[in-house]
């Protein structure tokens, strides 16, 4: 009963940006880690960064040029990219751990993956 759905993926210039979002919905108690993964064609899927309450890391491939935040409220976590480049084409895909209950265990959800194209 957990959703977490991406949107802001497309195409865009070498040097431009764009912003990834990823909200989760249904039954949760509470999130744990948020974070970003990348996977390119014929590559396997690599992690870009993650948010808790109190720390944020990132990839070294993006540090410097993305950024993660999050907003607990609306449970929702953000990726925003700037100074993209033809490498970072890829699907994007959200991940989270959610708790459904007091109770419950962490389990990882994942987003369907929202497509990143840097091209000129």
């Amino acid at each position: 009963q957990v959703q977490l759905v991406e949107s802001g993926g497309g195409l865009v210039q070498p040097g431009g940006s764009l912003t990834l979002s990823c909200a989760a919905s249904g039954r949760i108690f509470s999130i744990n880690a948020m974070g970003w993964y990348r996977q390119a064609p014929g590559k396997q899927r690599e992690l870009v960064g993650t948010i808790t309450s109190d720390n944020t890391n990132y990839a070294d491939s993006v540090k410097g040029r993305f950024t993660i935040s999050s907003d607990h409220g609306k449970k929702t976590v953000y990726l925003q990219m700037n100074s993209l480049k033809p490498e970072d084409t890829a699907v994007y895909y959200c991940n989270a751990g959610i708790r459904a209950g007091l109770r419950s265990p962490q389990y990882d959800y994942w987003g369907q993956g929202t497509q990143v194209t840097v091209s000129s």
